[in-house]
């Protein structure tokens, strides 16, 4: 013969947003108030296994989605980001899984608009190659076929040529140096010191993922500048 459940000996609030359910049997569950309030507890009634079950699991997915939507208010993040900080947090994966669908569902997590905005953000503030921005995209987790669609649709939205961001990107180097780098650069004439100027340029648009190619054209339409 198994024991009567314990009942509900008082409800304590924690917070605003969190409620301490007391039990005659002297232990204390701590919910979100909302689950308390969905499960409809008063003092008196009783607690039994499966309904302390879905009591723990209930707040357990709205500490999860609190979580959540408290990282995305700092800024966005791909479904695989925020996935990896909830489970940082030590979530079950069952519940981070729950919570991001649930999330997807809502319109709060979507890879396609995170990936637009995030070139966006890099075409404004830290441009770089389409074929670089891609690899960061897919860093963070987004599905390759996402990540190319977003930056060409942007590319596309902000008329950006990649030549012209090219040039755009070597102009913003070139600002950042010295007057004896630029002089060397720009010179019509060859030397050690153009040459190394040159090779300077070219690494740092290749590392903002520019082809040779297209780093060379843009140096070109530099001193075809400085010539005018």
């Amino acid at each position: 013969m198994t024991g009567a459940s314990p009942r509900v000996a008082a409800l304590a609030a924690r917070g605003s947003d969190r409620i301490a359910v007391e039990l005659d049997d002297g232990r204390t569950l701590e919910v979100a108030l909302e689950v308390a309030d969905e499960a409809r507890l008063r003092v008196g009634d009783p607690v039994d296994p499966q309904l302390e079950a879905r009591l723990l699991e209930s707040d357990l997915r709205v500490r999860a989605r609190n979580a959540a939507l408290s990282l995305l208010s700092v800024r966005a993040r791909s479904r695989k980001e925020l996935a990896d900080r909830l489970r940082r947090k030590e979530f079950p994966r069952a519940v981070v899984q729950t919570c991001l669908d649930d999330l997807e569902s809502a319109g709060w997590l979507d890879d396609a608009a995170f990936a637009r905005g995030l070139v966006r953000d890099r075409l404004r503030l830290r441009p770089r190659g389409p074929g670089r921005m891609t690899q960061e995209l897919r860093s963070k987790g987004v599905d390759d076929a996402v990540a190319r669609d977003a930056v060409d649709e942007v590319f596309r939205e902000e008329s950006v040529s990649v030549p012209t961001l090219a040039v755009d990107v070597a102009r913003g180097w070139l600002r950042r140096q010295g007057p004896s780098v630029r002089d060397a650069l720009l010179s019509a004439d060859w030397s050690d010191e153009r040459t190394k100027a040159q090779r300077r340029l070219h690494s740092f648009l290749a590392r903002r993922g520019f082809t040779g190619a297209v780093a060379r054209a843009a140096l070109e339409t530099l001193r075809a500048e400085a010539r005018e």
